[in-house]
């Protein structure tokens, strides 16, 4: 016997405010898009919760499509059974026995939402145990630490059972909080970045920095793969493709010294800010974590950051690289950033760059660059977008025929 519903169980923070209901169809409105593929499913919503009739699909078929839904906080595989005491009892039965390995203690758990049904609760809870252990005599009840709890629902026209609890992403569902520009470079920690901003409601658009010929278009495929990536939980994302070139070769021209880096950042972020503004993006998310190399000391982010007026959101900021891989390898980003393509951040290093930098001395470099307002605006003006889709396979040679 199959289930045949799912239970998807909505996060608690989603359901306070005023803001319920539009959270709930922000997410009724992912699911669906998530299981499109999947053409039998129907759904239906209910306080905190959709319920999907499978309509014969195989359960195990949506779990890692069901993952990829944020605002989901659990799921789980649901049996239908009459309003009849006997047939709840089979059902009973038959959940249990789809246990595999069978547990060895177990406890029932009986909600009764129709209050008509002529048992209430506490009874059910021993019709229905009393019922599970004289056909599996080796279980033991244990009400406080079961390996199985039999969950029974009384609903106005069924019941529902199941044990299962499948974990969801959790967070808030995508664009509840939100939009905001990612920097995506193609790099392990940007990509966690963005899907750390999507797991807490905002709507990302990715910006990258290209600096084409000196990054080839290897470069540029494997970020157009992580953004795909970032599709999978969020939908279509936009992702802008800026060159950097004349920026770059610019700075680096009038000044190659130990702030180079500090000055390329820091043009990037304006850059990013200006998309940000035609966009109607709040934010900035960056993949920053405080520490991991010379442009990321706190002294070195202060002075990076103050090139903006925009916040700087920062998710990676207190994480250890172990954790920001475990992430990643989670997601399914890693094998694709540590494909040994060169982005524009690895081009022109100093030998020394600078941890501390000193900002009024960034500025006067900036001041006497008359001419790097005008090279922003341009590449702004330049910049190439496009829709990235989980299911899109995008050669960069088609999309990007002006760049080669």
């Amino acid at each position: 016997m199959k289930p045949q519903q799912a239970i998807l169980r909505l996060g608690e923070l989603t359901l306070k405010g005023r803001n319920r209901h539009r959270f709930e169809n922000t997410i009724f409105e992912q699911v669906k898009r998530t299981l499109r593929s999947f053409e039998a499913v129907s759904y239906r919503k209910e306080f905190g919760r959709i319920i999907l009739q499978l309509n014969g699909t195989d359960y195990e078929e949506l779990v890692p499509y069901l993952r990829k839904v944020l605002g989901l906080t659990s799921f789980s595989p649901v049996y239908s059974s009459p309003l009849e005491l006997e047939r709840i009892q089979e059902t009973a039965l038959d959940v249990i026995q789809s246990l595999k390995p069978l547990p060895r203690t177990y406890k029932v758990s009986v909600r009764r939402v129709n209050k008509s049904f002529p048992h209430d609760s506490q009874e059910m809870n021993r019709l229905v145990g009393g019922c599970v252990l004289r056909a599996f005599p080796d279980l033991k009840v244990d009400v406080h630490r079961p390996e199985a709890e039999l969950r029974v629902e009384l609903r106005e026209r069924e019941a529902l059972l199941y044990c299962r609890v499948d974990e969801g992403a959790g967070g808030f569902p995508v664009g509840s909080n939100g939009k905001a520009m990612l920097m995506l470079s193609g790099g392990i920690d940007s990509p966690v970045a963005g899907y750390l901003a999507l797991r807490q409601g905002l709507q990302v658009e990715a910006v990258h920095f290209h600096s084409y010929p000196y990054t080839n278009e290897k470069s540029q495929q494997k970020v157009i793969e992580l953004a795909r990536k970032l599709a999978a939980f969020a939908g279509p994302v936009k992702l802008h493709m800026v060159s950097f070139t004349s920026v770059q070769t610019k700075i680096h021209a009038a000044y190659n010294q130990n702030l180079l880096i500090t000055l390329l950042r820091r043009a990037m972020l304006r850059i990013t800010e200006k998309l940000a503004e035609e966009r109607g993006a709040g934010a900035i998310v960056t993949g920053e974590s405080l520490g991991q190399v010379a442009s990321q000391t706190l002294f070195s982010m202060n002075t990076i950051g103050r090139a903006v007026s925009l916040p700087l959101i920062r998710p990676l900021v207190c994480m250890e690289k172990r954790e920001i891989i475990r992430v990643a390898e989670g997601i399914g980003t890693f094998p694709i950033s540590i494909l040994p393509h060169e982005d524009c951040c690895t081009l022109f290093l100093p030998p020394s760059p600078s941890t501390n930098p000193n900002l009024r001395v960034v500025e006067s470099i900036e001041s006497k660059m008359t001419w790097l307002e005008d090279e922003l605006e341009e590449a702004v003006r330049n910049t190439r977008s496009l829709l990235v889709d989980e299911e899109d396979v995008v050669n960069p040679r088609d999309k990007f025929a002006s760049f080669f």
